[in-house]
Protein backbone atom coordinates (compact mmCIF):
# COMPACT_ATOMS: atom_id res chain seq x y z
CA UNK A 1 0.00 0.00 0.00
CA UNK A 2 1.63 3.42 -0.72
CA UNK A 3 2.71 5.97 1.63
CA UNK A 4 0.42 8.79 1.10
CA UNK A 5 1.12 10.64 4.27
CA UNK A 6 2.92 13.66 2.46
CA UNK A 7 0.21 14.14 0.47
CA UNK A 8 -2.37 14.49 3.56
CA UNK A 9 -0.02 16.56 5.15
CA UNK A 10 0.12 19.01 2.12
CA UNK A 11 -4.33 19.24 2.39
CA UNK A 12 -4.42 20.26 6.00
CA UNK A 13 -1.60 22.80 5.64
CA UNK A 14 -3.76 24.19 3.03
CA UNK A 15 -6.88 23.66 4.66
CA UNK A 16 -5.49 25.71 8.42
CA UNK A 17 -4.48 28.49 5.45
CA UNK A 18 -8.03 28.85 4.65
CA UNK A 19 -9.37 28.69 8.09
CA UNK A 20 -6.69 31.50 9.07
CA UNK A 21 -8.00 33.76 5.99
CA UNK A 22 -11.10 33.35 6.93
CA UNK A 23 -10.55 34.59 10.62
CA UNK A 24 -8.40 38.03 9.65
CA UNK A 25 -11.32 38.52 7.22
CA UNK A 26 -13.96 38.13 10.08
CA UNK A 27 -12.00 40.14 12.42
CA UNK A 28 -11.18 42.96 9.98
CA UNK A 29 -14.99 43.36 9.10
CA UNK A 30 -15.72 43.89 12.72
CA UNK A 31 -13.32 46.69 13.06
CA UNK A 32 -15.22 48.35 10.22
CA UNK A 33 -18.05 50.73 11.27
CA UNK A 34 -21.30 48.81 10.39
CA UNK A 35 -22.87 50.34 7.30
CA UNK A 36 -26.87 49.50 6.83
CA UNK A 37 -27.80 46.70 4.19
CA UNK A 38 -28.82 47.77 0.93
CA UNK A 39 -32.11 46.73 1.48
CA UNK A 40 -32.61 49.27 4.59
CA UNK A 41 -30.47 51.91 2.81
CA UNK A 42 -33.20 51.81 -0.16
CA UNK A 43 -35.87 51.97 2.83
CA UNK A 44 -34.63 54.72 4.53
CA UNK A 45 -34.30 56.44 0.60
CA UNK A 46 -37.79 56.20 -0.14
CA UNK A 47 -38.73 57.63 3.55
CA UNK A 48 -36.86 60.34 3.06
CA UNK A 49 -37.57 61.05 -0.54
CA UNK A 50 -41.42 60.43 0.74
CA UNK A 51 -41.22 63.34 3.49
CA UNK A 52 -42.40 66.41 1.70
CA UNK A 53 -40.34 70.01 1.28
CA UNK A 54 -41.05 72.74 2.60
CA UNK A 55 -40.85 75.09 -0.78
CA UNK A 56 -42.41 72.26 -2.74
CA UNK A 57 -45.87 73.35 -2.53
CA UNK A 58 -44.81 76.90 -3.23
CA UNK A 59 -42.82 75.97 -6.26
CA UNK A 60 -45.65 74.11 -8.15
CA UNK A 61 -48.08 76.74 -6.97
CA UNK A 62 -46.01 79.46 -9.14
CA UNK A 63 -45.31 77.21 -11.81
CA UNK A 64 -48.95 76.17 -11.96
CA UNK A 65 -49.93 80.32 -11.44
CA UNK A 66 -46.71 80.69 -14.28
CA UNK A 67 -48.62 78.63 -17.02
CA UNK A 68 -52.35 80.09 -16.26
CA UNK A 69 -50.90 83.57 -16.83
CA UNK A 70 -48.96 82.00 -19.92
CA UNK A 71 -51.40 80.84 -21.49
CA UNK A 72 -54.31 83.68 -20.90
CA UNK A 73 -51.73 85.83 -22.28
CA UNK A 74 -51.51 83.72 -25.31
CA UNK A 75 -54.77 83.56 -25.90
CA UNK A 76 -55.64 86.95 -25.36
CA UNK A 77 -52.55 87.58 -28.50
CA UNK A 78 -54.07 85.01 -30.84
CA UNK A 79 -56.85 86.62 -30.31
CA UNK A 80 -56.29 90.06 -31.35
CA UNK A 81 -53.00 88.88 -33.49
CA UNK A 82 -52.51 87.00 -36.27
CA UNK A 83 -48.89 86.08 -37.92
CA UNK A 84 -46.86 83.35 -40.56
CA UNK A 85 -43.33 82.90 -41.16
CA UNK A 86 -44.40 82.78 -45.17
CA UNK A 87 -43.72 86.32 -46.06
CA UNK A 88 -40.94 87.81 -47.77
CA UNK A 89 -40.03 91.53 -48.77
CA UNK A 90 -40.89 91.90 -52.64
CA UNK A 91 -40.59 95.11 -54.89
CA UNK A 92 -41.26 95.98 -58.67
CA UNK A 93 -38.18 94.54 -60.99
CA UNK A 94 -38.16 96.07 -64.07
CA UNK A 95 -36.55 94.48 -67.02
CA UNK A 96 -34.34 96.66 -69.22
CA UNK A 97 -34.50 94.83 -72.92
CA UNK A 98 -32.76 95.85 -76.02
CA UNK A 99 -35.45 97.67 -78.68
CA UNK A 100 -33.72 97.20 -81.62
CA UNK A 101 -30.79 94.41 -82.93
CA UNK A 102 -27.58 95.36 -82.60
CA UNK A 103 -24.08 94.61 -81.26
CA UNK A 104 -22.95 95.39 -77.36
CA UNK A 105 -20.09 97.67 -77.70
CA UNK A 106 -20.43 99.11 -73.47
CA UNK A 107 -21.94 98.28 -70.72
CA UNK A 108 -22.03 100.51 -67.77
CA UNK A 109 -23.41 99.60 -64.98
CA UNK A 110 -22.45 96.43 -62.59
CA UNK A 111 -24.72 94.07 -60.61
CA UNK A 112 -25.48 95.85 -57.03
CA UNK A 113 -25.31 99.16 -58.73
CA UNK A 114 -27.39 102.35 -57.87
CA UNK A 115 -29.01 103.46 -60.97
CA UNK A 116 -30.68 106.55 -61.64
CA UNK A 117 -33.81 106.47 -64.12
CA UNK A 118 -32.09 108.30 -67.51
CA UNK A 119 -29.01 106.60 -66.71
CA UNK A 120 -27.49 104.69 -69.91
CA UNK A 121 -26.84 101.41 -69.35
CA UNK A 122 -25.71 99.53 -72.38
CA UNK A 123 -24.29 101.34 -75.57
CA UNK A 124 -25.59 98.91 -79.18
CA UNK A 125 -23.35 100.02 -82.25
CA UNK A 126 -25.15 102.97 -84.36
CA UNK A 127 -23.36 102.72 -87.81
CA UNK A 128 -25.85 100.77 -89.29
CA UNK A 129 -28.76 102.97 -87.92
CA UNK A 130 -26.94 106.20 -88.91
CA UNK A 131 -26.62 104.81 -92.60
CA UNK A 132 -31.05 104.05 -92.22
CA UNK A 133 -31.39 107.36 -91.38
CA UNK A 134 -29.65 108.55 -93.92
CA UNK A 135 -31.59 107.03 -96.82
CA UNK A 136 -34.95 107.79 -94.99
CA UNK A 137 -34.03 111.33 -95.00
CA UNK A 138 -33.12 111.60 -98.64
CA UNK A 139 -36.15 109.26 -99.57
CA UNK A 140 -38.19 112.14 -97.90
CA UNK A 141 -35.76 114.88 -100.09
CA UNK A 142 -37.42 112.61 -103.59
CA UNK A 143 -40.55 112.85 -101.96
CA UNK A 144 -40.67 116.52 -101.46
CA UNK A 145 -39.40 117.01 -105.08
CA UNK A 146 -41.35 114.63 -106.68
CA UNK A 147 -43.96 116.92 -104.85
CA UNK A 148 -42.97 119.94 -106.08
CA UNK A 149 -43.24 118.91 -109.64
CA UNK A 150 -46.72 117.61 -109.39
CA UNK A 151 -48.28 120.45 -108.34
CA UNK A 152 -48.42 122.81 -111.01
CA UNK A 153 -50.23 120.00 -113.07
CA UNK A 154 -53.11 121.30 -111.45
CA UNK A 155 -53.82 124.53 -112.78
CA UNK A 156 -52.02 123.47 -115.85
CA UNK A 157 -54.65 120.85 -116.34
CA UNK A 158 -57.28 123.24 -115.45
CA UNK A 159 -56.00 125.51 -118.58
CA UNK A 160 -55.99 122.72 -121.16
CA UNK A 161 -59.11 121.20 -119.98
CA UNK A 162 -60.75 125.08 -120.51
CA UNK A 163 -59.02 125.56 -124.15
CA UNK A 164 -59.98 122.18 -125.22
CA UNK A 165 -63.59 122.92 -123.89
CA UNK A 166 -63.43 125.95 -126.10
CA UNK A 167 -61.90 124.18 -129.30
CA UNK A 168 -64.79 121.86 -128.50
CA UNK A 169 -67.50 124.62 -128.87
CA UNK A 170 -66.25 126.23 -131.41
CA UNK A 171 -65.78 122.81 -133.79
CA UNK A 172 -69.38 122.16 -133.09
CA UNK A 173 -69.86 125.54 -133.92
CA UNK A 174 -68.33 125.61 -137.46
CA UNK A 175 -69.56 122.47 -137.82
CA UNK A 176 -73.14 123.59 -137.39
CA UNK A 177 -72.59 126.23 -140.28
CA UNK A 178 -70.87 123.70 -142.78
CA UNK A 179 -74.21 121.39 -142.52
CA UNK A 180 -76.01 124.80 -143.25
CA UNK A 181 -74.14 125.40 -146.06
CA UNK A 182 -74.11 121.75 -147.39
CA UNK A 183 -77.91 122.01 -147.18
CA UNK A 184 -78.05 125.59 -149.07
CA UNK A 185 -76.07 123.64 -151.98
CA UNK A 186 -77.78 120.40 -152.00
CA UNK A 187 -80.93 122.42 -152.19
CA UNK A 188 -79.05 124.34 -155.23
CA UNK A 189 -78.42 121.70 -156.52
CA UNK A 190 -81.67 120.22 -156.25
CA UNK A 191 -83.09 123.52 -158.07
CA UNK A 192 -80.23 123.17 -160.89
CA UNK A 193 -82.29 119.49 -161.39
CA UNK A 194 -85.73 120.89 -161.72
CA UNK A 195 -84.04 123.50 -164.40
CA UNK A 196 -82.46 120.96 -166.34
CA UNK A 197 -85.15 118.59 -166.28
CA UNK A 198 -87.36 121.96 -167.52
CA UNK A 199 -85.10 122.54 -170.18
CA UNK A 200 -84.42 119.16 -171.00
CA UNK A 201 -88.66 118.50 -171.50
CA UNK A 202 -88.76 121.42 -173.65
CA UNK A 203 -85.50 120.23 -175.78
CA UNK A 204 -86.84 116.65 -175.88
CA UNK A 205 -90.16 118.07 -177.17
CA UNK A 206 -88.74 120.52 -179.64
CA UNK A 207 -87.15 117.30 -181.31
CA UNK A 208 -89.82 115.37 -181.48
CA UNK A 209 -91.69 118.24 -183.03
CA UNK A 210 -88.91 118.66 -185.59
CA UNK A 211 -88.29 114.99 -186.70
CA UNK A 212 -91.71 115.25 -188.51
CA UNK A 213 -90.56 118.77 -190.04
CA UNK A 214 -87.41 116.94 -191.38
CA UNK A 215 -88.70 113.89 -192.88
CA UNK A 216 -90.46 116.60 -195.05
CA UNK A 217 -87.62 118.16 -195.62
CA UNK A 218 -89.71 121.24 -194.36
CA UNK A 219 -87.06 122.48 -192.48
CA UNK A 220 -83.29 121.55 -192.88
CA UNK A 221 -81.08 118.43 -191.64
CA UNK A 222 -78.70 120.99 -189.82
CA UNK A 223 -81.31 122.69 -188.10
CA UNK A 224 -82.94 119.28 -186.89
CA UNK A 225 -79.42 117.91 -185.74
CA UNK A 226 -78.71 121.42 -183.99
CA UNK A 227 -81.97 120.84 -182.01
CA UNK A 228 -81.54 117.20 -181.54
CA UNK A 229 -77.66 117.76 -180.50
CA UNK A 230 -79.46 120.51 -178.01
CA UNK A 231 -81.51 117.84 -176.84
CA UNK A 232 -78.73 115.94 -175.65
CA UNK A 233 -76.63 118.41 -174.58
CA UNK A 234 -79.85 119.36 -172.07
CA UNK A 235 -80.19 115.62 -170.97
CA UNK A 236 -76.74 115.67 -170.16
CA UNK A 237 -76.78 118.47 -168.19
CA UNK A 238 -79.77 116.84 -165.91
CA UNK A 239 -77.62 113.97 -165.56
CA UNK A 240 -75.02 116.33 -164.36
CA UNK A 241 -77.39 118.43 -162.13
CA UNK A 242 -78.76 114.88 -161.00
CA UNK A 243 -74.79 114.31 -159.77
CA UNK A 244 -74.48 117.42 -158.24
CA UNK A 245 -77.29 117.26 -156.57
CA UNK A 246 -76.62 113.41 -154.75
CA UNK A 247 -72.52 114.90 -154.20
CA UNK A 248 -74.89 118.39 -152.12
CA UNK A 249 -76.76 115.43 -150.46
CA UNK A 250 -73.66 113.25 -149.21
CA UNK A 251 -71.78 116.86 -148.17
CA UNK A 252 -75.53 117.43 -145.76
CA UNK A 253 -74.73 113.62 -144.27
CA UNK A 254 -70.71 114.11 -144.10
CA UNK A 255 -71.09 117.89 -142.03
CA UNK A 256 -73.71 116.65 -140.06
CA UNK A 257 -71.43 113.73 -139.27
CA UNK A 258 -68.77 116.36 -138.30
CA UNK A 259 -71.05 118.36 -136.46
CA UNK A 260 -72.07 115.47 -134.47
CA UNK A 261 -68.28 114.53 -133.98
CA UNK A 262 -67.54 117.85 -132.89
CA UNK A 263 -70.42 117.91 -130.20
CA UNK A 264 -68.90 114.54 -128.29
CA UNK A 265 -65.81 116.19 -128.61
CA UNK A 266 -67.00 118.82 -127.01
CA UNK A 267 -69.39 116.70 -124.49
CA UNK A 268 -66.29 114.78 -123.80
CA UNK A 269 -64.36 117.56 -123.08
CA UNK A 270 -66.69 118.83 -120.77
CA UNK A 271 -67.28 115.33 -118.98
CA UNK A 272 -63.68 114.92 -118.71
CA UNK A 273 -62.25 117.92 -117.33
CA UNK A 274 -63.24 117.69 -113.68
CA UNK A 275 -62.07 114.11 -113.82
CA UNK A 276 -58.45 115.10 -115.30
CA UNK A 277 -58.47 117.59 -112.85
CA UNK A 278 -59.44 115.43 -109.62
CA UNK A 279 -56.61 112.81 -111.03
CA UNK A 280 -53.96 115.60 -110.43
CA UNK A 281 -55.08 116.18 -107.21
CA UNK A 282 -54.73 112.70 -106.62
CA UNK A 283 -51.58 112.35 -107.66
CA UNK A 284 -50.74 115.18 -106.01
CA UNK A 285 -52.83 114.02 -102.71
CA UNK A 286 -50.54 110.88 -103.34
CA UNK A 287 -47.11 112.27 -103.87
CA UNK A 288 -48.14 114.24 -100.31
CA UNK A 289 -48.54 110.88 -98.59
CA UNK A 290 -45.19 109.85 -99.85
CA UNK A 291 -43.55 112.42 -98.08
CA UNK A 292 -45.48 111.94 -94.86
CA UNK A 293 -44.44 108.39 -95.05
CA UNK A 294 -41.09 109.52 -95.74
CA UNK A 295 -40.91 111.20 -92.68
CA UNK A 296 -42.18 108.81 -90.59
CA UNK A 297 -39.55 106.75 -91.81
CA UNK A 298 -36.88 109.37 -90.97
CA UNK A 299 -38.57 109.48 -87.39
CA UNK A 300 -38.28 105.77 -87.03
CA UNK A 301 -34.88 105.73 -88.18
CA UNK A 302 -34.27 108.60 -85.61
CA UNK A 303 -36.07 106.50 -82.76
CA UNK A 304 -33.67 103.14 -83.77
CA UNK A 305 -30.94 105.25 -83.57
CA UNK A 306 -31.98 106.40 -80.48
CA UNK A 307 -32.49 103.13 -78.63
CA UNK A 308 -29.18 102.16 -79.51
CA UNK A 309 -28.31 104.24 -76.46
CA UNK A 310 -30.37 101.70 -73.50
CA UNK A 311 -31.27 104.12 -70.44
CA UNK A 312 -33.11 102.70 -67.56
CA UNK A 313 -36.65 104.20 -66.83
CA UNK A 314 -36.27 103.61 -63.31
CA UNK A 315 -34.31 104.32 -60.32
CA UNK A 316 -33.16 101.63 -58.37
CA UNK A 317 -29.88 98.91 -58.12
CA UNK A 318 -29.10 96.63 -60.76
CA UNK A 319 -30.18 93.09 -59.36
CA UNK A 320 -29.23 91.01 -62.31
CA UNK A 321 -26.86 92.08 -65.14
CA UNK A 322 -26.96 89.99 -68.35
CA UNK A 323 -25.20 92.48 -70.96
CA UNK A 324 -21.59 91.58 -72.52
CA UNK A 325 -19.90 93.70 -74.72
CA UNK A 326 -19.37 91.92 -78.26
CA UNK A 327 -23.33 89.87 -77.50
CA UNK A 328 -25.11 90.02 -80.32
CA UNK A 329 -28.45 90.92 -79.30
CA UNK A 330 -32.44 90.59 -80.73
CA UNK A 331 -35.28 93.24 -79.87
CA UNK A 332 -37.25 92.31 -76.88
CA UNK A 333 -34.19 90.43 -75.19
CA UNK A 334 -33.57 91.30 -71.47
CA UNK A 335 -29.97 92.78 -70.61
CA UNK A 336 -30.45 94.14 -66.67
CA UNK A 337 -32.71 94.09 -63.96
CA UNK A 338 -33.23 97.35 -61.41
CA UNK A 339 -35.15 96.88 -58.38
CA UNK A 340 -37.27 99.40 -57.58
CA UNK A 341 -36.29 99.93 -53.73
CA UNK A 342 -38.10 103.44 -52.79
CA UNK A 343 -41.73 101.41 -53.47
CA UNK A 344 -41.10 98.14 -51.32
CA UNK A 345 -43.64 95.81 -49.32
CA UNK A 346 -44.15 92.29 -47.89
CA UNK A 347 -46.21 89.33 -49.74
CA UNK A 348 -47.37 87.58 -46.73
CA UNK A 349 -49.21 83.98 -47.42
CA UNK A 350 -51.37 83.79 -44.40
CA UNK A 351 -53.25 80.25 -44.25
CA UNK A 352 -57.87 81.18 -44.97
CA UNK A 353 -58.21 80.38 -41.72
CA UNK A 354 -56.24 83.25 -40.71
CA UNK A 355 -57.82 86.02 -42.59
CA UNK A 356 -61.04 85.92 -41.00
CA UNK A 357 -60.96 88.86 -39.17
CA UNK A 358 -58.37 90.73 -41.40
CA UNK A 359 -58.92 93.75 -43.99
CA UNK A 360 -57.42 96.47 -45.19
CA UNK A 361 -55.93 99.03 -43.51
CA UNK A 362 -55.18 97.45 -40.05
CA UNK A 363 -51.97 98.20 -38.24
CA UNK A 364 -48.83 94.91 -39.09
CA UNK A 365 -45.10 94.58 -36.81
CA UNK A 366 -43.25 93.57 -39.44
CA UNK A 367 -39.88 91.71 -38.04
CA UNK A 368 -36.78 91.24 -40.66
CA UNK A 369 -34.75 88.07 -40.12
CA UNK A 370 -31.69 89.63 -41.72
CA UNK A 371 -32.10 92.97 -39.55
CA UNK A 372 -32.89 91.85 -36.50
CA UNK A 373 -35.40 94.72 -36.81
CA UNK A 374 -39.01 95.14 -36.38
CA UNK A 375 -40.46 98.08 -39.10
CA UNK A 376 -43.73 99.03 -38.80
CA UNK A 377 -46.75 98.54 -40.85
CA UNK A 378 -50.29 98.39 -42.53
CA UNK A 379 -52.07 95.74 -44.50
CA UNK A 380 -52.18 97.57 -47.93
CA UNK A 381 -54.62 94.98 -49.40
CA UNK A 382 -56.48 91.51 -49.86
CA UNK A 383 -56.05 88.87 -51.71
CA UNK A 384 -57.87 88.48 -54.98
CA UNK A 385 -57.17 84.49 -54.99
CA UNK A 386 -55.12 81.83 -53.61
CA UNK A 387 -51.59 80.88 -54.50
CA UNK A 388 -52.85 77.77 -55.59
CA UNK A 389 -55.53 79.09 -58.11
CA UNK A 390 -52.63 81.82 -59.67
CA UNK A 391 -49.75 78.93 -59.88
CA UNK A 392 -48.79 77.57 -63.44
CA UNK A 393 -50.71 74.70 -62.96
CA UNK A 394 -53.29 74.99 -60.84
CA UNK A 395 -55.01 71.71 -58.75
CA UNK A 396 -57.60 70.17 -60.36
CA UNK A 397 -60.18 69.08 -57.64
CA UNK A 398 -62.91 67.56 -59.91
CA UNK A 399 -60.21 64.52 -61.22
CA UNK A 400 -58.69 61.89 -59.25
CA UNK A 401 -58.68 61.82 -54.80
CA UNK A 402 -59.64 65.22 -53.05
CA UNK A 403 -57.51 65.86 -50.31
CA UNK A 404 -58.78 68.88 -48.33
CA UNK A 405 -55.59 71.53 -48.54
CA UNK A 406 -55.75 74.43 -45.97
CA UNK A 407 -55.15 77.05 -48.90
CA UNK A 408 -52.81 80.27 -48.27
CA UNK A 409 -53.68 83.73 -49.38
CA UNK A 410 -51.07 86.43 -50.52
CA UNK A 411 -52.14 89.63 -48.29
CA UNK A 412 -49.73 92.74 -49.26
CA UNK A 413 -48.32 94.76 -46.31
CA UNK A 414 -47.00 98.17 -47.03
CA UNK A 415 -44.23 99.76 -44.62
CA UNK A 416 -44.75 102.88 -43.00
CA UNK A 417 -42.48 105.52 -44.40
CA UNK A 418 -39.86 107.80 -42.78
CA UNK A 419 -38.48 104.88 -40.78
CA UNK A 420 -35.16 104.19 -40.02
CA UNK A 421 -33.41 101.13 -42.17
CA UNK A 422 -35.79 100.93 -44.64
CA UNK A 423 -33.33 101.47 -47.64
CA UNK A 424 -31.24 98.48 -46.05
CA UNK A 425 -34.51 96.17 -46.68
CA UNK A 426 -34.40 94.23 -49.89
CA UNK A 427 -36.49 92.11 -52.12
CA UNK A 428 -36.31 87.91 -51.06
CA UNK A 429 -35.75 89.00 -47.22
CA UNK A 430 -37.28 87.18 -44.97
CA UNK A 431 -40.12 88.64 -42.44
CA UNK A 432 -42.68 87.64 -39.68
CA UNK A 433 -45.12 89.92 -39.69
CA UNK A 434 -47.88 90.28 -37.19
CA UNK A 435 -51.00 92.15 -37.94
CA UNK A 436 -53.08 93.27 -35.65
CA UNK A 437 -56.79 92.45 -35.95
CA UNK A 438 -58.66 93.61 -32.86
Amino acid sequence: MPDNRGLYASEQEVADLREEIRRLRDERDRQKPQEPKPAEHKEAKDEQQKKPHPLRKVIIVAIVLLLLVGGGLWWLHSRHFEGTDDATVDAHTSGIAARVAGTIVGVYVEENQFVKSGEVVVDLDPRDYKAALAQAQGQLRQALGQAAAEQPNIPVTQVTNATTIATSSSAVTGAQAGVAAAERNYQAALAKVTEAEATNAKAQADVARYRPLAEKQEISREQFDQVVANARALAATVEANRAGALAAQRQVDQAREQLRQAGERAREAEQNAPHEIAIRRASVSSRQGSIEMARAQVEQAKLNLAYCKIVTPVSGVVSKRIAEVGTRVSPGEQLILVSQLDDLWVTANFRETQIRRMQAGQSVRIHVDALATTFDGYVESMPAASGAVTSLLPPENATGNFVKVVQRLPVRIRFKKGQAGLDRLRPGMSVEPKVRVR
